[in-house]
This record gives C-alpha cells, structure tokens and sequence, in this order.
C-alpha cells in the first residue's frame, strides 16, 4: 500500500498528492521518502506546472512516527530536506490537524489553504525537545521572529482563523472546501508562464533549501541531546496521558 497517491486532479497541469497513513498521517521515513520521490518525479514531468499536497480522513498529519524506536530520525530528516530542493510550486491542502512534523510538511510548501476547524502546533518544546523539520528556519521566515517564538516556546495549538492572521495560511475557506480551493489556487499558478514561475519562485526561494539544511543539522543535535533527558520522558508520558507535563529541567 503506498503512502502518497497521484490521483485525478481535475485541473490542467496540476498535479493531486495525498497523504494515506490513517487515521493520523503520521509521517514516517517511508512517506517522507515516496513524498520526495513523487514531487522530483513531477519536476521532470513537463505537463506538470503546480502541485497539490492533501491527505484522507480527519487530519493532515499529526507528527512524525517514531513508534517502536524503529526509525532512525538522521534518515528521516535527510528525506525531509529533500522536499525543500523540488522546482514546482506546492500547495497545501491543510483540512485538520498539522501538528509537529506535520507543521513542518505543511510549512515546506508554498501556499496552504485551510479552515477554521484546522489545528496547527509546534509541540516540540512540549514534548521536551528541541524543534525539528527546519521549523526553526521556516516558520520565522513564514509569521515572523516574535509570533514563531510564541508557537515553538509555548507548542500551542491556534485554529485556522488564527492562522491566517499571523500569516500561516494564505486561505481560509469552508472545511468541505479546503482540497477544491488549494485545487483553485494551483491551477491559477499553472495558468502562468511555467518557466516564468519555476524561475521566480527560484529566485524567491534562493538560498533557502540550503538554510533549513544548516539549521536542521543543529536542530538534529539538539535533539538527540534532549532525548536523553527525564523532561523529554515526562513530556512523552504526559502527552499520551494527555495531561499536562510536569517539568523539572534535567
């Protein structure tokens, strides 16, 4: 069963991904993988201009799936910053939660469309570690310094109407609308100049991929230091005991 589909987008020249890992689309090392290799295989597909990236059931995707100790994070976040070097415009289809790596999936797009019942969390520092994906680079980039602040320090969860006054969406729109509308948005990039756009949204995005690379090989240290501490213990039981942590800086 595969992770990511290619489906019917209905559009010209768009192209329509979706996330099926349910029924939380937690991202794995293997969707992260099929993910990336789906978006290099679209750059190389001239009848492609725009993509769009949603997910079935309930949720977008709410975190990375670490289950077991069976994946290895370095190799996860090696096909994490894969998704940051792909030519063609991305947009996100954002109709539930996007918590976590899920966060950083979303924000490693260029647009995302949502609605007002969706949930965005960096609930890394919750949890007891250090923020991962390249959202320290990201998500400053996308809201600001000081708002990105306030989401990775507190890992609070802001619905889409919140979103989208900071800026970490760029629509809001009816939540049985959120797949036509990011669908919309695409084919009105994929009615533009195709090189035009590849090229304007290199020069836009310039300097960029390698950026969040730098910063995810500091983010990946800090947290394998945090892994190792009693306060990301507490902040793992805590979370599956949904209450909240009680931390003690160790």
């Amino acid at each position: 069963m595969t992770d990511i589909a290619l489906l019917d987008s209905g559009h010209d020249h768009v192209a329509l991904l979706e996330i099926r890992r349910p029924p939380h689309n937690h991202a794995s090392l293997e969707m992260l993988r099929e993910l990336a290799d789906r978006l290099e295989r679209l750059d190389a597909d001239p009848s492609v201009r725009c993509a769009v990236l949603a997910a079935e059931g309930r949720v977008f995707c709410a975190g990375a799936d670490f289950s077991g100790g069976a994946q290895d994070p370095a190799a996860f976040y090696v096909q994490a910053m894969r998704l940051f070097r792909t030519a063609k415009p991305l947009v996100a289809a954002v109709h539930g939660a996007a918590i976590g790596a899920g966060l950083g999936l979303a924000v490693a797009a260029d647009f995302r469309v949502s609605c007002a019942a969706a949930r965005f969390s960096a609930n890394f520092n919750r949890l007891g570690f250090h923020p991962g994906f390249g959202l320290s680079a990201t998500l400053p980039r996308l809201v600001g310094p000081q708002q990105a602040a306030l989401l990775l320090y507190t890992g609070r969860r802001i619905g889409g109407e919140e979103a989208l006054r900071i800026g970490l969406i760029d629509q809001l729109v009816a939540e049985d609308q959120v797949r036509a509308s990011a669908l919309a948005l695409a084919a009105e990039i994929a009615a533009s100049a195709p090189l035009a756009v590849t090229s304007t949204r290199a020069t836009l995005r310039r300097g960029l991929a390698d950026a969040v690379e730098e910063i995810n090989r500091h983010e990946r240290e800090m947290q394998q230091i945090h892994y190792a501490t009693a306060d990301f213990r507490e902040g793992v039981r805590a979370m599956a005991e949904r209450r909240l942590p009680r931390f003690e800086g160790r």
